[in-house]
């Protein structure tokens, strides 16, 4: 899309062609007949933008909730947007500094400056795609909130007027993700020299704790178990060197390097066996969960933490071992039709197992439905028969 094809998407008449758009959508018409009937009144173009508009809006909603029907995307966009609830955890932790203001560095479509206003800061954001700056402009005067956009260079700006500057370099080429910092867009050069200032950085979550600058903090965020980010938090910000946010739905959970102890005791499976959360294993506190759940590493490399007492926990998931099954396949296959497993979860941690793969091997037959965890416990391999907790 275009910014004359957007600037018409936004005129009355645009408008008007997204509720006819929605409604053919809604009634299940097929795209290309939604299309062709969509063309009738308009062009090629405002009819492809109004289509797609609505069927980015529908997506969307995954990560905007209620807001998506009234956002604009491109699909770039809205792939590298943050997820509400994420934005608004770390729009509130910026809030918490009071800042004169906060300028977006790469603000994209906008999904963080609107998390960034909603928290009350006054927020400026930038990037070098016209079509985005014209959509994020959009998407706050859509919510009617606050904020300034405009078409610039990050790496070029002048960041003396502003209380705190927030960036998200890209980490996606023409050939997919990057995972490797130095090829982050703006450079990490840019990124080191930015947390010298009072400043935030959103990074991969698979950044190595080694490459990160020395007095930032390094905050690993996950929402509902599934880790979506990390953050730098430059020296003026930081409170701590290593943090794990858990976001869910019902509130917010967080531990620190001040909870972990730095050791733990290695043994073998009790009788309850602790998954911890991702941005708990990504922020290296694997050993802050033992202490909380008073319980020992399986093996001092595998993050699972076992306890002879269950404790609920929002920092791992609890599962009661029921008994050690063989490890090794053909045993654990006859152990398993013994007990009449039909169907399988296979959870697999620090050993060299496929599920499918393996799950097809152990052709199970049974009406029972079963849990394994195969890892290691002290260098050797175990396979666990398990049950949820709660």
């Amino acid at each position: 899309m275009d910014l004359e094809v957007f600037g018409w998407l936004r005129s009355p008449s645009g408008q008007a062609a997204l509720i006819e758009a929605s409604r053919l959508h809604a009634d299940r018409v097929a795209p290309m007949r939604a299309g062709e009937l969509l063309r009738r009144a308009l062009s090629p173009e405002q009819a492809a933008a109004a289509m797609s508009q609505v069927t980015l809006r529908e997506a969307a909603q995954v990560k905007f909730g209620a807001d998506a029907a009234r956002m604009y995307f491109t699909k770039d966009g809205l792939e590298q947007s943050t997820r509400a609830e994420v934005a608004t955890h770390r729009a509130r932790r910026i809030s918490f500094a009071a800042p004169s203001s906060v300028v977006d560095l790469g603000c994209g479509i906008g999904g963080d400056l609107v998390a960034l206003a909603r928290a009350g800061l006054t927020a400026a954001g930038v990037d070098l795609d016209p079509v985005r700056v014209a959509m994020a402009e959009a998407n706050l005067a859509a919510l009617e909130l606050p904020g300034a956009v405009m078409v610039a260079d990050a790496t070029a700006l002048d960041l003396s007027p502003f209380g705190i500057a927030f960036a998200d370099p890209a980490r996606r080429t023409s050939r997919g993700r990057v995972f490797d910092v130095d090829a982050y867009s703006p450079p990490w050069t840019f990124v080191e020299q930015l947390l010298l200032r009072p400043a935030t950085v959103k990074v991969a979550p698979g950044i190595p704790h080694e490459r990160v600058p020395a007095g930032a903090e390094a905050e690993w965020v996950s929402f509902e178990g599934d880790v979506k980010e990390a953050v730098l938090w430059s020296s003026h910000l930081a409170t701590t060197e290593r943090r794990a946010t858990l976001v869910a739905k019902e509130g917010l959970a967080t531990l620190t390097d001040e909870d972990d102890p730095g050791r733990a005791e290695v043994k073998p499976a009790g009788r309850y066996l602790y998954e911890p959360d991702g941005a708990v294993i990504r922020a290296g506190l694997v050993t802050a969960v033992s202490a909380k759940v008073d319980g020992w590493l399986l093996d001092e490399h595998i993050a699972y933490v076992s306890a002879d007492a269950p404790t609920r926990t929002p920092y791992a998931r609890g599962f009661e071992v029921l008994e050690e099954l063989p490890y090794q396949e053909k045993q654990l296959k006859a152990a398993l039709r013994e007990r009449r497993i039909g169907r399988l979860t296979i959870k697999k941690r620090g050993v060299d197992v496929v599920p499918e793969q393996l799950r097809k091997r152990l052709a199970l037959r049974g009406d029972g439905e079963a849990t394994v965890v195969l890892t290691r416990s002290a260098g050797r391999g175990t396979a666990l028969l398990v049950r949820p907790l709660g």
